[in-house]
């Protein structure tokens, strides 16, 4: 073992960058955890690749409603001036 070492490029972190998905801290309700847990063992699937699947399927069901609701306001708007 060397007695100093040369830490001028040094970098803090992963040594190897993450690939499609990040490590994060999260609270939820212990209800939801346990939920989660029992649909995972159920279905043969871990209970945090289910978190993800539903956070993913509540985004896509949220874009279908705003376009909607844009849609409505503009024909709203549209059959006013008319």
């Amino acid at each position: 073992m060397k007695a100093d070492y040369d830490m001028t490029k040094a970098k803090r972190g992963a040594v190897l960058p993450a690939a499609g998905k990040t490590r994060i801290t999260i609270y939820l309700d212990d209800s939801i955890l346990e939920a989660f847990r029992q649909r995972a063992e159920q279905e043969g699937k871990g209970y945090q690749t289910l978190i993800n699947e539903a956070l993913a399927a509540s985004l896509a069901q949220n874009t279908a409603p705003v376009t909607i609701g844009a849609l409505r306001r503009i024909l709203r708007e549209e059959l006013h001036t008319a």
